[in-house]
C-alpha cells in the first residue's frame, strides 16, 4: 500500500485485511476489521471455527483456543493500526514484549472473538498498545498489553 492509497470503507473482509498485512491462512487471525483510526485504534473480529489447526492438540476432546493465539489475534488487530499510517506502508510490525497478559474465559469453537487494540504511545519505530478480546456475550476472555517494533520488509 503507496502513501497515495485511500484505505477502503469499514468493514473490511480478508482481501482488505491481507492487503495490510503479510499474515496469510492459517496464521491470519482477524477476519474482519469494524473500525479503525489508523495509528490509534482497530476494532474487529475472529470467528473461531471448529475445524481450525489447533485444536487437534489443545486439547483433544476439550478443545480451547490458545491463550497465545488469542494474543497473536490482538497484535495483528493492532499491526493493522499501525501499517494503515502512510509513513509505515508495507512495512512490518513486530513482537517487542507483552505484558499483563490475563486470560479470562475460555474460548472455544463456534465463538466469535470482539478484538480492541488502542495504540498508547510510540517513540520513532518503537510503540506500545493494549488490546481485549471479548466473547459475544460481552464477556472478557483475554488481554495485554504489546510492545512493537516496525521494520522494513527484507529484500
Amino acid at each position: 500500500m503507496d502513501a497515495e492509497r485511500i484505505l477502503p470503507s469499514l468493514p473490511w473482509g480478508v482481501p482488505e485485511i491481507e492487503a495490510v498485512l503479510p499474515h496469510r491462512a492459517p496464521f491470519l487471525l482477524v477476519d474482519e476489521v469494524t473500525e479503525l483510526v489508523p495509528g490509534e485504534r482497530a476494532a474487529g473480529s475472529r470467528a473461531v471455527c471448529a475445524d481450525e489447526y489447533y485444536f487437534a492438540g489443545h486439547f483433544p476432546g476439550y478443545p480451547i483456543m490458545p491463550g497465545v493465539l488469542i494474543v497473536e489475534a490482538l497484535a495483528q488487530l493492532g499491526a493493522i493500526a499501525i501499517l494503515t499510517l502512510p509513513e509505515h506502508a508495507g512495512k512490518l510490525v513486530l513482537f517487542g514484549g507483552i505484558e499483563r497478559a490475563r486470560f479470562r474465559a475460555p474460548v472455544y469453537p463456534g465463538a466469535v472473538l470482539r478484538l480492541e487494540v488502542s495504540i498508547t504511545g510510540r517513540r520513532g519505530p518503537v510503540g506500545k498498545g493494549t488490546g481485549r478480546a471479548l466473547l459475544a456475550d460481552g464477556k472478557l476472555a483475554a488481554e495485554a498489553d504489546l510492545t512493537f517494533a516496525v521494520a522494513d520488509r527484507p529484500g
